[in-house]
């Protein structure tokens, strides 16, 4: 498992990577979208291989409780690249405008969440904090 600072700096990583996808999309640069998407395509296989593999390691819990969570997850997700896929081909004005503005709202409600995560994340960051300066407080006076 990785320490809290190598995750801390692997999540500033995966920031800034969104801030280009961002420009990408504002540039409307298709080439470097659908590259993006590729990539993100093979790191979400890669994340959920390690995912499995730490499923089948999990011993219960939390751990049990948070991998429920990504697999529903995924499963959403996979579902809306699907059905993004197949229609695809379709060329339909008023049912590209219409699947534009559910891709839309996916990615508004998809970044709706990563922000509760990241809340989330923050708030375990500061628990954890606390609870090694506890620790550490008490090892001091013993």
């Amino acid at each position: 498992m990785k320490k809290l600072s190598e995750q801390l700096s692997t999540l500033s990583d995966r920031s800034k990577k969104t801030e280009d996808v961002i420009d990408a999309s504002r540039a409307k640069n298709r080439t470097r979208l659908e590259t993006h998407k590729a990539t993100l395509k093979a790191s979400v296989a890669a994340e959920n291989a390690k995912a499995s593999t730490r499923v089948a390691d999990a011993k219960a819990g939390v751990e049990s409780k948070w991998q429920q969570a990504r697999i529903a997850l995924d499963a959403r997700f996979a579902t809306m690249r699907a059905t993004a896929e197949e229609h695809h081909a379709e060329r339909d004005l008023k049912r590209a405008e219409h699947r534009a503005d559910a891709a839309e709202q996916d990615a508004v409600d998809a970044i709706a969440f990563a922000l509760y995560v990241l809340d989330q994340a923050e708030y375990a960051i500061v628990d954890a904090a606390i609870a090694r300066a506890d620790a550490d407080d008490l090892a001091l006076n013993s």
